[in-house]
């Protein structure tokens, strides 16, 4: 039963000087990790690669504060178990943010039906757990509790026989 750690806007330098001992462990524990962009740096970017165990260990993309050194792409889709991932940071205002997320993850797939398609964003620091037409919607907030965050967040899933459970963590 694969475990996956998910992050995002983790934001250092800029806003915070590193990531927390609780969300290193997290991440190095899983059998994978996601990264939803907005790492902030390349030194960043490497550090969560090598948390992970190298990079066939981490699916991420790029964010809006992210450096173009970084290579990563600005969606990413993942299966495991059955479940579909598709990766992405968000992008605009909060209002419509929901909408935007759904339609970049429809986007990246060909399937006609959205059954296990799982869309996972960051952008706003908030964490997130919903259903939007039928896709779940999944934001982690702020791996470092990066402003507007009031604190540092994560989400941890687990999939088995195609079933997805997913756990809010928290400083």
């Amino acid at each position: 039963m694969p475990h996956i750690a998910i992050v995002s806007d983790t934001h250092v330098p800029s806003r915070e000087r590193s990531i927390p001992d609780w969300v290193v462990d997290e991440i190095e524990r899983a059998d994978h990790a996601i990264h939803a962009g907005d790492f902030d740096s390349n030194e960043a970017y490497e550090r969560v690669v090598d948390l992970a165990g190298g990079p066939a260990s981490l699916t991420a993309v790029r964010g809006n504060t992210d450096p173009a050194t970084i290579d990563v792409p600005t969606t990413a889709t993942l299966e495991v178990g059955g479940v579909t991932f598709v990766v992405t940071h968000g992008t605009g205002a909060p209002r419509g943010w929901h909408d935007r997320v759904v339609e970049t993850a429809r986007g990246e797939t060909d399937r006609e039906s959205n059954d296990d398609l799982l869309a996972v964003a960051g952008h706003t620091h908030e964490i997130v757990d919903t259903t939007v037409d039928g896709v779940r919607v999944l934001n982690p907030g702020s791996a470092t509790g990066a402003s507007p965050a009031d604190r540092a967040t994560m989400l941890v899933a687990t999939v088995e026989d195609g079933s997805l459970a997913v756990e809010e963590r928290t400083d």
